[in-house]
């Protein structure tokens, strides 16, 4: 392709409140209809609490200036993705604020504590019917997650993800914390893993899920340094876990938390791994390892950089070109959406051509099976011409 793929490894997607109230079982209606409005009224707090007035007043002038029903009309979301440039996406829930989030918690954090298992299995399935419907209008550019809260019932699990494979979906959201419940590397989640692999579903976390220190000075400070950590640690419960050992073709997703993260994490558990003198007085720990565990890394998992910061960009030796995809975020406040161009100006301009082009877009089609033939029309229409970004091709 002359112009430049762009595949956004970070959109969102989700009905209009009541939207979800057909795709739930009739059974669960009438709880739906009860806890809607509770659900409206803390969103409305949390935005009043967490957001500045300023930013708050100039994302709902946009929101009026621009509109969001591409967040759940098909046709208006093609239309705002194209000026974007962005041909291909991967769709998590929480359409526009948490006030598009499936019923019931099984949104993006989807907590573990203080909400029902029956009635959050009934949201995650009200939402995934929602979002397999959705990206059947358009599955050339479209690649939606199912929500899997896995930690209740592992059969039930299980269940979900064939589910999701039938129904066209291409990969699962599962909960960043796993609270009083067995953790990642537990041997009752191997048939989870085992299915993923299977079946060629990527499995994914994304920023979000932190715990709730309550509404304290400080608070939104403690959140927005530790938040990244709390999704990114089922990283290296997996990798020491030995279940990218045992499921070498398991792909593992952590979106939306940058990737400045990564050279650091790939380093410690290096040296941790290694024969040192602080490692001589252990019991063996590694021998179901065999390779180290940056190499599962630059095998098993990507980072969804959403909205790539340039200094990330920067250290992708580092990190791992082959594993960094960058994300916009639609139609979220903090993404790029609608100015992708001019942040794609700030963050990948004068980089390498080849760079650019894997992590603007070549990971993404290659980890979730984009077409490239069927998608080619459509960039050529509506992508960025390399030299927009001052790209410095590679030499003949």
């Amino acid at each position: 392709m002359k112009r430049l793929l762009l595949i956004s490894s970070d959109c969102h997607a989700g009905p209009p409140p009541p939207g979800y109230r057909e795709y739930l079982d009739p059974q669960y209606r009438e709880a739906y209809d009860q806890a809607l409005p509770i659900q409206l009224k803390i969103t409305e707090e949390r935005q009043k609490r967490t957001l500045a007035d300023g930013f708050l007043a100039e994302w709902k002038q946009g929101v009026v200036a621009t509109g969001t029903r591409g967040a759940w009309d098909s046709a208006e979301r093609n239309r705002q993705l194209d000026d974007d440039g962005i041909a291909g996406e991967v769709i998590f829930p929480d359409g526009v604020t948490d006030r598009n989030a499936p019923p019931f918690g099984a949104g993006l954090a989807m907590p573990t504590e203080g909400v029902v298992p029956e009635l959050q299995w009934a949201g995650a399935r009200a939402h995934n019917r929602w979002i397999a419907e959705f990206c059947a209008q358009d599955l050339t550019r479209r690649a939606g997650l199912a929500v899997v809260p896995m930690f209740w019932d592992v059969d039930e699990a299980v269940r979900e993800i064939r589910w999701a494979k039938e129904h066209g979906l291409r990969g699962i959201l599962i909960p960043p914390l796993f609270g009083s419940h067995p953790p990642f590397h537990a041997a009752c989640y191997e048939p989870i893993w085992s299915t993923c692999e299977e079946l060629d579903l990527v499995i994914h976390t994304h920023g979000g899920g932190a715990p709730d220190y309550g509404d304290h000075l400080g608070t939104i400070g403690i959140y927005i340094t530790e938040y990244a950590w709390w999704s990114a640690r089922p990283v290296w419960f997996l990798i020491w876990g030995g279940v990218f050992e045992r499921h070498p073709r398991l792909r593992f997703v952590v979106t939306e938390l940058g990737a400045s993260w990564v050279p650091e994490l790939k380093a410690l558990m290096d040296q941790r791994f290694g024969d040192t003198h602080f490692n001589k007085k252990l019991a063996d720990f590694r021998s179901h390892l065999k390779l180290k565990p940056s190499e599962y890394f630059d095998r098993n998992v990507w980072v969804g950089a959403s909205v790539t910061a340039r200094s990330d960009i920067e250290n992708r030796a580092a990190i791992g070109v082959g594993n960094m995809m960058w994300g916009s975020d639609f139609p979220h406040p903090e993404g790029s959406w609608p100015e992708t161009r001019r942040f794609l100006d700030e963050s990948f301009h004068d980089l390498p051509e080849h760079d650019a082009r894997t992590m603007l877009g070549l990971n993404a089609a290659q980890v979730y099976g984009f077409e490239l033939a069927k998608l080619e029309p459509l960039v050529e229409r509506i992508g960025p011409e390399p030299e927009s970004l001052k790209l410095v091709p590679a030499r003949r």
